[in-house]
């Protein structure tokens, strides 16, 4: 593989010194940009799209041909685990997510096993495409659910604001749960595995609905297997570190006890003060983060504003790679993601 001219989230994440803040956006790759809408009308669905990696490539790509980002990451889906269990994932126009069979009786979570990774070829397929358009320009992140928001949504069969079949099954049979955690929890070390041998030089593990838990259930439910995963991955292939980053939707009460699970960097949504979350944990991990989402809809200089805040938040020295505290939203205009990338590596530098 062709060795990265851009190595600079690499260092971030690993909080070596850098000359700038780097900057990738979660969702980059979306339904704000025209020219994804465009594959994605030619693929004829969401699935169909990401089951293609011709097509998941092109769309993986668009947003670093129109901003000067510093990270690419796959273009895929949270749930093609559960997909390749057999699950029988669908997507409705304006509805997201569907599973045919959700995990509700014993028998079926009882039965339920690890997927064969033949199933998710298309995905390391994909990988192994955009490393080799890259070409060295950037790095290229993979990433998975997490083994509790994986559970979600097998077990609800949708998403949800509060997931009642999840936190029923959570106090009346804890046992189902874990049962169907562990099976995820394996399921997604050997997924990442697998993403980085093909080429991923970052894996993110999303736990984007870790912060529907209480304390007492996250540190059951969701951050043990978390952990599991980081012990699990690998962390170095042909001589360099593979950073992991994991990150907890509404997770910022636990940064110290995620911290500590021994994974490289920390997402760090909207609602958490970078700096204060600097001062918590930020000599054992880098953090990545975090601007509210919203902000993008407020025009370029709310979005300058934005940036400036959040780098003065966090502060000088290494260690940080800016984001949006969650993913672009559908109605983002493009030129407001511009104007953030572009305020990140202008203003950033006197923070080095």
């Amino acid at each position: 593989m062709t060795k990265l001219k851009n190595d600079t989230l690499i260092r971030a994440l690993l909080r070596q010194p850098t000359s700038y803040t780097p900057v990738w956006i979660m969702r980059q790759a979306g339904r704000y940009l025209p020219e994804y809408n465009a594959t994605r009308a030619r693929a004829g669905s969401f699935l169909a799209l990401a089951k293609s990696p011709d097509l998941a490539t092109e769309v993986t790509l668009q947003p670093l041909a129109r901003f000067s980002l510093d990270a690419a990451i796959v273009f895929s889906d949270i749930l093609t685990i559960p997909d390749a269990m057999g699950l029988g994932l669908g997507f409705a126009e304006g509805e997201g997510p569907r599973f045919e069979h959700p995990l509700r009786e014993e028998r079926a979570i009882r039965a339920l096993a690890v997927p064969d990774l033949a199933e998710l070829t298309y995905v390391f397929d994909t990988i192994a495409q955009v490393r080799k358009a890259l070409a060295g320009s950037v790095p290229l992140i993979g990433f998975s659910g997490s083994p509790f928001t994986l559970a979600c949504y097998m077990v609800e069969g949708h998403g949800s604001r509060d997931f009642p079949a999840v936190k029923t099954m959570l106090r009346q049979r804890p046992d189902l749960l874990h049962h169907i955690l562990h099976i995820n929890c394996r399921a997604v070390i050997d997924y990442l595995n697998a993403q980085i041998e093909a080429g991923a030089q970052v894996v993110m593990l999303f736990d984007t609905w870790g912060g529907t838990l209480s304390a007492a259930e996250y540190r059951e439910f969701s951050l043990p297997y978390m952990r599991r995963v980081v012990e699990s991955i690998i962390r170095e292939r042909n001589g360099e570190r593979v950073p992991n980053i994991l990150f907890t939707k509404g997770g910022g009460a636990w940064l110290e006890a995620i911290a500590e699970t021994g994974c490289d960097a920390i997402g760090v949504d909207w609602t958490v003060e970078m700096g204060q979350a600097r001062a918590r944990v930020g000599h054992r991990v880098a953090l990545q983060g975090n601007l509210d989402p919203q902000v993008l809809l407020a025009g370029l200089q709310a979005v300058r504003d934005g940036v400036a805040a959040v780098l003065e938040s966090f502060g000088r020295g290494p260690g940080h790679v800016f984001n949006l505290g969650h993913g672009v939203t559908q109605a983002t205009p493009p030129e407001s993601v511009a104007a953030l990338v572009e305020a990140v590596h202008q203003a950033s530098p006197a923070y080095h």
